[in-house]
Parts: C-alpha cells; structure tokens; sequence
C-alpha cells in the first residue's frame, strides 16, 4: 500500500472531510479522492461513505486508518535509526504555539536552536479552542498547546511531553482596591466585571469553578482572547481578568498588577502535542529537547 495514500485516508478521518484533508496534505481534492479509490480498489472494500455533502470513514476505513499510524510510526522510526549514525541530523522542524505561549517560549527556542547545526525551526501562531489542538498535529511537528488544571487529556493518538504549569492570576489596575493584596479569595470577586475569553479556551474553566464556589455567576462584561488586549483594559480600569503569570507585563508602567487566586487551583497545563510518526524523528526530538529545557528554566526562574 502507498505510505501517502494511507497518511491521506488518516487525515480524511482527522478532519472531517476530502477538502479539509487536501489543504493539510497540501493536495487538490481530486488528488485525494484518487488516492482513496486508489486503497479501496487494493483492499477490495469501501472506505468511506457519503453523509451529506460529506464523507466519513467506514468501519473497514477506521480499522484501516489505525493501521496506518502504526505503518507512519515504523517507517520514521525506520529513519530515526539511520540518523543516530549521522553526527548533525538535518531538517526543518515546523512549531506551533497559541499566542502568549509563543511569546513566552518561541523567541528562546530560536535562540537555542540557532546552536544547533542543521536544524531549521519555521514557527507559528495558532491559538484555537482546546478541543482543535490535536488536530494541528497534522499540519505542524510540535503544538505547543494548553489546557487547564484538571481538564481532559488530549486523547491516545498523540504523544504529549510536558513543557510547564503557568499559575493564572487575578490582574487588577494598581488602583484597584484588591491590587496589594497578598491573595485574592473568590468571594472577594462576586459582582465584579470580567474581561473573559471566549468559551471552549482553557482559561474560561476557572471561572466555571469560581461559580461553583460562590454560587455565583461571573459577571462577564467583555470576552477577548488577545491577552495584550486584556491587559490594556485592565490597566485602564475596564473591569478584572485572569492572565498568566509568566507571559503578562507587570511593573512599572504597566499599569495593572497580578494577584494570586486562593482556594481555587487556578493554572493551565502547557504541553507539547506531537503527532506519533513525527515524534520519531531525530531532528524533531533535539527541538522537543530544547523546548523542554527552556520551559524548565523558565518554570524555575519565576516564583
């Protein structure tokens, strides 16, 4: 079977379709829809189903499309063990971030990986609800991606390395009332304006549990999910909001200040996500290495 026609019929499953497969696979629809008639002509059985204007896969498609991983897993593990021998392995390792953890961490992983010899690191933006994460695998070496405490895994058909826990903090304007606070209790926070990011992103979760302690509903008054944004407000005094403690301006001139949160285990969980086959590659790892020990500097430097 063609390895390509196989990684073609796992993105079809992935998302959700023959064109959204063709532009992660960088193919025309046509291309695609060959290569599955390509596969159902040699396994003798249907692979996909119209529903709709839709396609989705068969039993016989889903049993195929986990194989398939396993045969892209062996064979990038198959070149793996042909770079150990190769004293510089060589490539381009293409990495995601949602915003402020590209901020955080993207512009020192450049800097370390520029002593890497060979190894070329191409980045992006890509901050999407938590449940679309997974799904940039496919178009991106390593996601790095987040969550918040306590919410779901990421599922069994990617690899998750851990990179940090970010703390997420009340931020204030420094006149606020609460803004020399040693810690701030959710009581304290009923009947207040939120600046709240947009339900279905790790951060909106929190509030859900300050409800579940005081009884009472956040009052939302804006929903942004540019963090720059949100400190500008709240530094203008437009309402309160959670913000990460790494990655948010403090200061002077800021004009807002971090409070840590109590009673409520308030972080998020900042992981990168790999897909199975990809994560064999020698290249991959050494920036997956890179990204790992930074996280840890930075983790470590921050009280």
């Amino acid at each position: 079977m063609d390895p390509a026609a196989l990684a073609t019929l796992r993105a079809v499953r992935a998302h959700g379709g023959v064109t959204a497969a063709a532009a992660v696979r960088h193919l025309t629809p046509s291309a695609v829809s060959q290569q599955l008639a390509a596969l159902q002509r040699e396994v003798g059985l249907a692979l996909t189903e119209r529903v709709g204007r839709g396609v989705r896969l068969t039993p016989a498609g889903d049993a195929l499309a986990d194989a398939a991983l396993e045969v892209a897993v062996a064979l990038e593990r198959a070149r793996a063990a042909c770079d150990a021998f190769v004293a510089s392995p060589a490539g381009t390792v293409t990495v995601s971030a949602f915003a402020s953890g590209a901020k955080l961490l993207l512009p020192g992983l450049l800097d370390r990986v520029a002593a890497l010899d060979g190894i070329t690191v191409e980045c992006a933006d890509e901050d999407v609800a938590q449940d679309r994460f997974v799904a940039l695998t496919d178009r991106f070496d390593v996601v790095v991606a987040h969550r918040p405490d306590g919410g779901p895994g990421w599922g069994a058909d990617v690899v998750v390395e851990r990179l940090l826990r970010e703390p997420l903090d009340v931020a204030v304007p420094v006149d606020h009332p609460l803004a020399h606070a040693a810690s701030v209790a959710p009581a304290d926070l009923v009947d207040v304006p939120w600046i709240a990011v947009r339900e279905g992103f790790p951060v909106a979760r929190v509030l859900d549990e300050l409800t579940v302690r005081t009884g009472a509903e956040p009052r939302v008054v804006h929903r942004i999910n540019d963090f720059h944004v949100v400190e500008a407000l709240v530094a203008a005094g437009h309402g309160v909001s959670l913000l990460p403690r790494y990655s948010t301006r403090t200061g002077p001139g800021s004009g807002l200040r971090l409070v840590p949160l109590r009673d409520v285990r308030a972080g998020r969980l900042v992981e990168a996500l790999l897909r199975p086959d990809r994560a064999q590659r020698v290249a991959v790892r050494r920036v997956l290495g890179e990204l790992q020990t930074l996280a840890a500097a930075v983790e470590a430097s921050t009280p």
